[in-house]
């Protein structure tokens, strides 16, 4: 979806309509599935398994359809022939690494069970928050300056808005990989556990995504 914002195609387009149904599709019958054999005695791995998913499917697909709203606005752009300015797809593309890198990571904590790697998202998807919020602001000046059109400003807080809710669901994967085995969920205690932890690793890697995802860089 994201690379349709530089080389649009309808088959690219086509295709990641496709996946998003499949998305939707899945999510419907693993949930059901797991629903029924929650209802099953099952070992304490079983449980776990059946828990981290069941809460993990819903994320999942919402990714899958925020993919689709990033594949809309690249459609728009290509069928009005609309560009965004040069600072504005320098921005765009330190946002995109952050998100194409939060994605892999927690997809990735997922599919292992680490939760080594889980624990590297949240740093991240700081991050992502202030490069969000670093970007909207630079865009409202460029607004005001006369150096962006009304049309296109929406398009472009729209593709942020869909990255920023990327990383957020990436963010409750993480923890939905991190917190079990327990079955009980309190996704903000358990962030504010990870911010405050003493051995200084939640600090060590925002520090490290805010250099390699800095807006001073471009």
């Amino acid at each position: 979806a994201i690379a349709l914002l530089g080389n649009y195609s309808e088959k690219g387009y086509n295709e990641v309509a496709k996946l998003e149904k499949e998305a939707d599709n899945y999510e419907d019958e693993i949930g059901t599935y797991l629903v029924k054999v929650s209802m099953q005695e099952l070992s304490d791995a079983d449980s776990r398994d059946v828990t981290k998913i069941l809460h993990s499917i819903t994320d999942f697909e919402r990714i899958s359809d925020h993919a689709l709203n990033i594949a809309q606005s690249a459609r728009e752009m290509a069928e009005k022939k609309l560009n965004f300015s040069p600072a504005a797809q320098a921005e765009l593309k330190v946002m995109t690494g952050a998100i194409d890198e939060i994605v892999g990571i927690a997809i990735g904590g997922f599919v292992s069970d680490s939760a080594d790697a889980a624990r590297r998202v949240e740093p991240l998807e700081e991050v992502v928050d202030e490069l969000n919020t670093n970007i909207r602001a630079a865009h409202i000046k460029r607004l005001k300056d006369g150096e962006c059109t009304i049309e296109l400003g929406f398009v472009f807080t729209d593709l942020l808005t869909n990255y920023e809710r990327v990383s957020d669901h990436c963010s409750n994967i993480a923890v939905y990989t991190m917190q079990l085995p327990s079955d009980k969920l309190d996704a903000h205690k358990y962030l504010a556990k990870i911010k405050n932890s003493e051995d200084g690793t939640f600090v060590d890697d925002f520090n490290m995504y805010s250099e390699k995802y800095s807006l001073n860089n471009i």
